[in-house]
C-alpha cells in the first residue's frame, strides 16, 4: 500500500488540490460509516413496506437484495474516485477532475436536484408519520419543527452532528432488535399462521423478469445516501481510502438490515398476497400491532418519524450544504455560499440556504411523496452515469490502469444498470429532471461567459500548482490545483 493510500489526511492534502483546510477534520472512518447508515436509514423499509410488497408480489427482501447487487458497482466507482480526489465535492469533483470541469458542473447540478429534494422528501414522510400519531397537529407544523431542529444541529458543528448520528443509529438498531425478537417469538408460536418460509426472498410462482426492473427502481431510492459520505471527505481524519471503505461497508450493513427485517415481516403474513391501497402505507406498523400491542405500534411509528425527520434529514442537509460549498468555492455557484463559520467550521450560509429552500419545497410538496421521489431518482441516477464514465476516463484512459475489473468492467456494468433504471423512470421524473438540466446548462453558460468559476486544464507538475495556490486569494485558489497530486499518486 502506498503512502498516498494509507496516510492520515491533513491540510497538506488539500493544498495539493489548490484548496486550504477550512472545515473541521474531526470524523473517523467509523463516523463516516455511521453517517452513511443514518443517511440510508436502517428502518427505511417500515414506511414503504406495503407499497413495495404489492409491487414485488410479496418478495420485499428480494427487492433489496437486487438493489444491493445493483448499487455495489456504483459504490465501487465512488470508492475509486474518492481515493484519488478526497475533497468535499463528491461526484461534482470526481467528474470535473476525472473528465472535464464542465461535465463536473453538470454532475454536481444534477445530483443537487437529489440533495435539495431529499430533505424535503424526508420532512414530508416524517410529517405523514407524526400526523398518524397526532392527527390534530397540521403536517406543515411538523415540517417547521423538524427543520428548525436539524438546522440548529448542523449549525453547531460536524462533531455534534456525529454525536446525534450515533444516538439515532443506536436507537434504530435497538428497535430493529426489538422487532426481530417479537417476530421470532410470533413465528415460533405460529401467531396468525406465521411460519418459517423462504417465499419472501424468492417465490417461483410469482417471479418474473419485469419484477426485477420494478425492484431496481424501488431499491435504488432506498440505497441513496451512501454517496453522501463522499461530501464529508474534507472533514475526515482517516486515510484516502476512508470514505470508500465507509461507503461500501455502509451499503452492505444497511442491506443486511433491510433484508432481515422484511424477511421476518414476510413470514408474519404468509397468506397475504397484497395490501389494500388505503392500508399499504401503514402495513408494517399494522404487523407490529398484531404481534404486540397498540403501544408498541405507536412507538414504532414515532421512531420512524424521528429517524426520518431528524437523523436522516440532518445527514441530508449536511451533504447538500457541503456540495453547495464545494461548487461555490470553485466559483460554479455564487461565492457567498463558500463562507465557513470560523467558530463551528461549517459552511453556515449553505446550511441556511438549504433550510430555506427545504422550507418552501416542504410546504409546497406536502402530500405529494410520489412526485418528489421520482425527481430525486432522476438527479441521482444522472450523476451516477457520469461517475461511472469518470472512472473509465480517469483510470482506464488517462492513467492506463491495468485493473480491468475495477476500472472498466465494474463501471460498465454500473452504467448499464443505472441507465436501465433511468430509462424506465416515470415520465414526470424525466420531464422535471430535464427541465432542471436545462436550467443548469444556462447557469453553466452564464459563468462560462463571465470567465469565472470554470476550472482550468490541469497543471503539468506540483510546482506549478503550489505557486498558483500561493499566489491566488481564497476565492481563486480552487482553480490552481486541478488534477495534480492525485494524477501521480492515486
Amino acid at each position: 500500500m502506498s503512502n498516498f493510500d494509507s496516510h492520515t489526511l491533513g491540510e497538506g492534502d488539500l493544498t495539493e488540490f489548490g484548496y486550504k483546510q477550512e472545515l473541521n477534520r474531526g470524523l473517523s472512518t467509523t463516523d463516516l460509516l455511521i453517517y452513511g447508515l443514518v443517511f440510508m436509514v436502517p428502518i427505511a423499509p417500515w414506511a414503504i413496506y406495503g407499497t413495495v410488497y404489492n409491487e414485488a408480489k410479496g418478495m420485499v427482501p428480494l427487492v433489496y437484495l437486487i438493489g444491493l447487487v445493483a448499487m455495489i458497482f456504483t459504490a465501487l466507482s465512488y470508492a475509486q474516485m474518492s481515493r484519488a480526489f478526497p475533497i468535499a465535492g463528491s461526484v461534482y469533483a470526481y467528474v470535473g477532475r476525472g473528465m472535464h470541469p464542465k461535465l463536473g458542473f453538470i454532475a454536481g447540478w444534477t445530483i443537487l436536484l437529489d440533495y435539495l429534494l431529499v430533505p424535503t422528501l424526508l420532512y414530508v414522510f416524517a410529517a405523514e408519520s407524526m400526523s398518524g400519531i397526532f392527527p390534530a397537529v397540521p403536517k406543515w407544523a411538523w415540517i417547521l419543527v423538524f427543520l428548525a431542529m436539524n438546522t440548529a444541529i448542523n449549525y453547531v458543528g460536524i462533531s455534534f452532528t456525529a454525536i446525534v448520528n450515533r444516538l439515532f443509529l443506536t436507537a434504530e438498531v435497538l428497535f430493529i432488535v426489538i422487532f426481530a425478537v417479537m417476530a421470532i417469538v410470533a413465528i415460533a408460536h405460529g401467531t396468525g399462521g406465521a411460519h418459517v418460509t423462504t417465499k419472501p426472498i424468492f417465490d417461483s410462482a410469482n417471479f418474473s423478469a419485469p419484477l426485477v426492473g420494478t425492484a431496481l427502481s424501488i431499491a435504488v431510492l432506498s440505497f441513496l445516501g451512501f454517496d453522501g459520505i463522499a461530501t464529508l471527505a474534507e472533514e475526515s481524519k482517516g486515510g484516502h481510502r476512508s470514505a470508500g471503505k465507509a461507503m461500501i461497508g455502509g451499503l452492505f450493513l444497511v442491506a443486511f438490515f433491510f433484508i432481515s427485517q422484511t424477511w421476518l415481516a414476510g413470514m408474519l403474513i404468509p397468506n397475504t398476497t397484497s395490501f389494500p391501497e388505503a392500508e399499504a402505507g401503514n402495513a408494517f406498523f399494522d404487523i407490529v400491532g398484531k404481534i404486540s400491542n397498540n403501544g408498541w405500534q405507536i412507538a414504532f411509528l414515532a421512531m420512524n418519524a424521528l429517524a426520518v425527520g431528524i437523523a436522516n434529514a440532518v445527514a441530508a442537509q449536511s451533504a447538500t450544504s457541503r456540495l453547495l460549498f464545494s461548487m461555490s468555492r470553485d466559483g460554479q455557484l455564487p461565492r457567498f455560499l463558500a463562507h465557513v463559520n470560523t467558530r463551528s467550521k461549517v459552511p453556515e450560509r449553505a446550511i441556511l440556504l438549504v433550510a430555506g429552500i427545504t422550507l418552501v419545497l416542504g410546504l409546497f410538496f406536502v402530500g405529494q411523496i410520489g412526485l418528489i421521489t421520482s425527481l430525486v431518482n432522476f438527479g441521482a441516477l444522472t450523476s451516477f452515469l457520469l461517475l461511472h464514465l469518470s472512472v473509465m476516463t480517469y483510470y482506464g484512459v488517462r492513467r492506463k490502469s491495468r485493473n480491468v475489473v475495477l476500472h472498466w468492467v465494474g463501471p460498465v456494468i454500473g452504467f448499464l444498470i443505472i441507465g436501465f433504471v433511468l430509462w424506465n423512470a416515470e415520465p414526470a421524473a424525466k420531464i422535471g429532471g430535464l427541465a432542471w438540466l436545462v436550467i443548469g446548462i444556462g447557469v453553466l453558460a452564464y459563468y462560462s461567459r463571465k470567465g469565472i468559476g470554470i476550472l482550468p486544464e490541469h497543471r503539468a507538475d506540483a510546482a506549478d500548482t503550489a505557486d498558483a495556490a500561493e499566489a491566488a486569494d481564497t476565492s481563486q485558489v480552487a482553480t490552481a490545483g486541478f488534477r495534480t497530486a492525485a494524477d501521480r499518486k492515486g
